[in-house]
């Protein structure tokens, strides 16, 4: 039996808890759906990947991290 949609928790930190005001988010997506289609909608909530920088311009890059 092939199930229709997935459930996934998203665990926002840092700018993306203040974003959301949230800790997680329980989202349903379609079955198959890759982790790219579900990071690329949060990450445009600060900016578009095509958008030129300009001059004093910050770019946060954020290292995942995992631990107990």
């Amino acid at each position: 039996m092939s199930q229709s949609a997935i459930t996934v928790t998203i665990k926002l930190f840092a700018a993306y808890l203040e974003a959301y005001g949230l800790s997680e988010l329980v989202l349903e997506f379609p079955h198959g759906r890759p982790v790219k289609a579900v990071c690329d909608p949060f990450i445009l909530i600060f900016v578009k990947s095509d958008r030129s920088l300009k001059d004093t311009d910050e770019v946060v890059l954020i290292q995942l991290v995992s631990g107990g």
